[in-house]
């Protein structure tokens, strides 16, 4: 997926995001001549996976375009405690009153991309995809959907105009599996149809009906990997469960496609970072 479709909202996150700290005036920085240069240096704090540079990027410059940002970490770069991230000179006030918002963004995509980094690497001995799902902070869908996949996990669907997914309330309106397959293929037979199933009988009813991907919801190890030979090819299938650490690599060793992990954005940790004048 291109990086063009993580970007869209990045100016109107930017800008919303300066307003709610701004708001009026940065009243703070009036107490500093407008004269006044600085060379301010950006610190990570803790082990993280480094993400949100076109926010931050974005923030400076509708702050002020003069301010030069130089980095030295990349995008989707593992850094240490201590390591320095980026040099920002110019304006001292207007460093100031853009470094809140910048920290913001940077703090919340690196935790999103340290978090799943961590899941890519436990599993990374097989060959199963890690998903995140729809479980975003609202108005920053499309950023933290960017921010893992510099984590080396993958994306679903980005929204629900995306992609059909069928799960236990649509197939009850809808009155059955193969019912709400049909409908699907009849509305939009471009768009890819996932539906949940939560036993092995719903699977087959699923991979009957042509299913492009089945969710198979909560399934013991067991029944996971009877679902993998029962399915022969005819699927995609991704697991679904609210797994721990263990738990997922075994998931992982069942031949599985794919592990959908809610806590890849919804759980994430804010990472340290910190900004000193030089």
């Amino acid at each position: 997926m291109s990086n063009n479709i993580f970007l869209e909202d990045l100016e109107t996150n930017v800008r919303s995001a300066l307003q709610e700290d701004i708001g009026s005036g940065d009243i703070s920085v009036s107490l500093i001549p407008a004269e006044e240069r600085a060379e301010a240096q950006v610190i990570c704090r803790e082990s993280a996976v480094i993400c949100g540079q076109p926010w931050v990027n974005e923030v400076f410059k509708q702050i002020d375009p003069s301010i030069d940002v130089e980095w030295e970490a990349t995008e989707g770069q593992a850094c240490g405690t201590n390591d320095l991230i980026f040099n920002a000179y110019g304006s001292a006030k207007n460093i100031l009153s853009a470094e809140r918002t910048a920290l913001n963004f940077l703090q919340l995509l690196s935790g999103t991309a340290t978090t799943a980094r961590r899941y890519a690497e436990l599993v990374q001995h097989t060959a199963v995809k890690i998903l995140d799902t729809r479980k975003t902070i609202p108005g920053l869908r499309l950023a933290q959907k960017y921010a893992v996949t510099q984590g080396r996990c993958y994306n679903h669907r980005l929204g629900l105009y995306d992609a059909f997914l069928l799960k236990e309330n649509h197939i009850s309106a809808c009155r059955g599996i193969a019912e709400a397959i049909a409908n699907a293929r009849r509305y939009d037979a471009d768009k890819p149809v996932e539906v949940e199933v939560e036993t092995l009988e719903q699977l087959e009813i699923a991979l009957e009906a042509k299913a492009d991907t089945v969710m198979l919801d909560n399934f013991t190890l067991d029944d996971l990997a009877q679902a993998v030979i029962v399915n022969k090819g005819r699927a995609l299938l991704e697991a679904s469960g609210g797994y721990d650490d263990a738990s997922i690599i075994a998931v992982a060793e069942t031949g599985i496609d794919y592990i959908s992990v809610g806590a890849l954005t919804k759980h994430c940790k804010a990472i340290d970072f910190s900004m000193r004048f030089v």
